[in-house]
């Protein structure tokens, strides 16, 4: 039986930070912290941060592959690039096409999770998250205009067939006619539904809200913004405290001032720390296809070649949890729960990551003190790391 313990850490465990002790890792899994010294293998962190392994759940692919790509190989691609970057589980994004095309992305996404094997060393599938079709014009960002329809039920149910049940997630924007139904059927089904790419007013966003949506989709970006005398889905974001708030935290999409004011008004606990990564993330800047656009990607940040608005991050997790705390915006602490517990709860996938539980596969980062990546665990196994 594979077994040993970590000690000498600041372990992000569910209840608190805890300074000292002994957390178990047998057979690939989560033992139960303790204060006495087991009888194994004594694994020394030398005083970092022990945490759960990064959770993305709004991204589009990684390392030149994306899920508009419909490629099996090309999603475990990413999910091994990924991996060496921290993240451990992600929710693989799709984009605003075709019914058609969107019944194929989700078809790749489940073949490439049933296809991996025991051996596969790469983030874990934790879902999938459906960015679009059902947007408005006026907030359409970087999703293609052509393809813009109302919400269906019925379609949401043909993508889900094909993805073997894997959505967990499903953006619109809520002026669309039939918005509050399809929210009520998702929510009926423990699916998330997450308000963006929409210029609804404070009122619709809210209505949306009481009908059963809890999330907001990279908030700021690609929505009816904030202003006194019309609050809009950004101040309906702030106001309502039982939803969660993404948010891009890579220093383009947000400036950390606006950061702060959303962590402010809502409370880090519900402000959930994403990507929004294309799959062009980890390349060399230069040009590139993404959701069937040209974009260029060019000093950290990935722009519509055409249009030249800001089309999506070229971030990871660990950046994005390492800038909240640069910017002075939340503790060490806070910042790595934003990225890991948080995002995972807004997702309803807290049943199997974001956490540091007995049980549990131990998926865990070990964090140097200024947050840089010191080292990735997937079961339990050191990965190697990512350049």
């Amino acid at each position: 039986m594979a077994r040993y313990a970590l000690s000498n850490a600041r372990f992000v465990l569910p209840g608190r930070v805890m300074n000292t002790g002994y957390l178990p890792v047998v057979d690939g899994h989560f033992g139960a912290w303790q204060t006495e010294m087991p009888d194994c293998e004594i694994v020394d962190c030398g005083g970092r941060w022990v945490a759960p392994g990064f959770v993305d759940t709004h991204i589009h692919g990684f390392f030149n592959h994306a899920t508009t790509d419909c490629d099996a190989e090309g999603i475990n691609i990413s999910s091994a690039e990924l991996v060496r970057r921290g993240t451990t589980s992600w929710v693989p994004t799709t984009f605003t096409e075709s019914p058609e095309s969107i019944r194929a992305a989700c078809a790749a996404i489940a073949e490439a999770d049933e296809v991996r094997g025991d051996e596969f060393m790469g983030a874990r599938i934790q879902g999938i998250y459906l960015e679009g079709p059902f947007f408005t014009q006026k907030h359409v960002g970087a999703q293609n205009p052509a393809f813009l329809i109302d919400p269906s039920y019925d379609l949401f149910a043909d993508w889900q067939d094909a993805a073997g049940g894997r959505i967990v997630k499903s953006a619109l924007a809520p002026e669309h006619e039939g918005s509050l139904e399809y929210i009520a059927a998702l929510a009926a089904e423990n699916i998330v539904t997450s308000i963006g790419h929409s210029d609804a007013t404070f009122d619709e966003a809210l209505a949306a809200v009481n009908a059963g949506s809890t999330c907001f989709t990279h908030t700021y970006n690609g929505m009816r913004g904030l202003h006194h005398r019309d609050p809009g889905i950004v101040g309906c974001a702030m106001v309502t405290p039982d939803t969660y708030a993404e948010i891009i935290a890579d220093g383009h999409h947000v400036m950390p001032a606006a950061v702060e004011a959303l962590v402010r008004a809502k409370g880090w606990d519900h402000v959930a720390l994403i990507t929004d990564a294309l799959g062009c993330a980890g390349m060399p800047d230069g040009e590139y296809v993404s959701g069937g656009l040209p974009v260029v990607m060019r000093d950290g940040a990935c722009y519509l070649r055409d249009a030249g608005n800001l089309a999506g991050s070229v971030a990871v997790m660990c950046d994005v949890v390492k800038n909240v705390f640069d910017w002075s915006i939340v503790s060490a602490e806070q910042a790595i729960r934003m990225g890991t517990e948080v995002p995972a709860r807004s997702a309803h996938i807290d049943d199997c990551c974001g956490f540091i539980a007995p049980g549990r596969r131990a998926d865990f980062v070990v964090l140097n003190d200024d947050l840089t990546l010191g080292a990735t665990y997937l079961d339990g196994v050191l990965v190697p790391a990512g350049e």
